[in-house]
């Protein structure tokens, strides 16, 4: 009994670390990956860009950083904080059966990818999700910053459905804290404007979304738009036949972002922010002098 109590002590201390160290490993995490990426972009870009950061970066950070404050005021916890409670009650599949730590772990990881994947389908096929989600989309050019920009009110959705993954399976804390740092490192990472040799992407794409891979969904075209759906494992997209292996342009010719808008001011954070309640963007007529950015 003594052993027992002394392990069931120990879990307990382990989840207690977890929890109260998890929001500094993710922003170690955040900042050590967009540096590292931001640098490598500089020096080994894939494209030349026609926008530049001077102009993106200031409006893509200012989503993030609402994105970010909208989560800690609107959830009184974290997704680490959710699986704590779903295993201190006894709830979802892992908290049900018995499986070593490192299966269920694992195990988990890779069911949250397959929720992420799904989900990221489901918000391109119904219209009205689309319309929260085409703001991410709606970059005109493709770097580091674009996998971080997303509406606020998708991240609110978004982590109500990760949320509801993490009670349903019983996800220990563990696996959401790699997860939550696997996703936003590579989220970065597939959205970044970087060369990488064509034979080095050959392989790395069997293990994970590469920027050339990814770069393919933010197409202009349709059909280019509608496929490798993956962020972070590159497999669910060849198992449920959404993966496109090139754009049909070629990576330096083809036209990121989408249609309705395509002027530079659509770039601004207030106009990025009523993207999903307008249904045309500024057209590029001379006599709209507003839409012509300052870089």
């Amino acid at each position: 009994m003594g052993a027992l109590t002394q392990a069931k002590a120990d879990d307990h201390l382990t989840r207690e670390i977890i929890f109260s160290v998890e929001p500094y490993i993710r922003l170690a995490a955040f900042g050590g990956v967009f540096c590292l990426i931001a640098v490598w972009e500089f020096f080994k870009p894939r494209r030349q860009m026609a926008i530049r950061r001077g102009w993106r970066w200031p409006n893509n950070f200012g989503i993030i950083a609402l994105d970010t404050l909208l989560v800690r005021i609107i959830f009184p916890t974290t997704a680490v904080g959710i699986a704590l409670l779903a295993e201190s009650n006894g709830i979802g599949l892992f908290n049900m059966i018995a499986l070593p730590s490192w299966v269920a772990v694992l195990a988990s990881v890779v069911i949250l990818d397959l929720a992420i994947y799904l989900q990221h389908v489901i918000f391109h096929a119904v219209p009205v999700l689309w319309r929260l989600h085409r703001m991410h989309h709606t970059d005109l050019e493709f770097d580091v910053s674009t996998g971080l920009r997303f509406h606020p009110i998708e991240i609110l959705l978004s982590m109500l459905i990760k949320f509801a993954v993490i009670a349903a399976f019983g996800v220990p804390a563990l696996a959401v804290l790699i997860f939550e740092v696997l996703l936003n490192a590579t989220s970065m990472f597939n959205h970044a404007n970087l060369r990488i040799p064509l034979s080095v992407d050959r392989i790395l794409r069997w293990l994970v979304v590469t920027p050339d891979m990814h770069r393919v969904h933010h197409s202009i075209l349709p059909l280019e738009t509608n496929s490798n759906f993956g962020f972070n494992l590159p497999w669910w997209d060849r198992l449920f036949r959404t993966y496109r292996a090139q754009p049909a342009s070629g990576h330096e010719r083809m036209t990121i972002g989408i249609d309705q808008f395509r002027n530079p001011t659509e770039l601004r954070l207030d106009r990025l922010l009523s993207q999903p309640f307008r249904s045309d963007g500024i057209t590029n007529s001379p006599d709209n002098q507003d839409a012509k950015p300052k870089h």
